[in-house]
């Protein structure tokens, strides 16, 4: 304890900065731990669309996902599911809905619409489209 006192005095942004950062992670793994939206990994996001029809909604824009995005994929602008205009999505209220964006950071709060929109069971894939095409899975283009 005695040499953070004087770190601290020496330090004080640094040391501010450092306890902002410890404060977010905590908030940011209770609040995950406590949320109805889930984390799947690249395995299990394919059990679930193989072998129970899961909902691949891409929440990149337009152009990222014609570059390239998991077969069947739906694109659903995180502005839209905010707004609540779900076109086609609202008929897949009852099935499994994984979210995709870009690197698995930006999905949490759509999530959390759908899920307050009455999606039953929704699920982040874990590393977003970034972790997918790092494994070599298989994307498709156009559309």
């Amino acid at each position: 304890m005695q040499e953070i006192m004087p770190f601290i005095s020496k330090h004080p942004i640094l040391s501010v900065a450092w306890i902002a950062l410890l404060v977010a992670v905590i908030v940011l793994t209770v609040k995950s731990k406590f949320s109805k939206v889930k984390e799947v990994a690249r395995g299990e996001a394919i059990q679930l669309i193989n072998k129970e029809d899961a909902v691949v909604v891409d929440l990149r824009n337009r152009d990222d996902f014609r570059r390239g995005h998991i077969a069947n994929a739906i694109n659903v602008q995180p502005n839209d599911i905010k707004n609540g205009s779900l076109g086609e999505l609202e008929k897949h209220k009852a099935q499994a809905i994984i979210l995709v964006c870009a690197n698995g950071m930006a999905s949490r709060e759509a999530g959390e619409n759908l899920y307050r929109a009455g999606f039953e069971r929704v699920l982040t894939l874990k590393d977003g489209l970034a972790g997918w095409s790092g494994d070599n899975l298989p994307l498709v283009r156009g559309k």
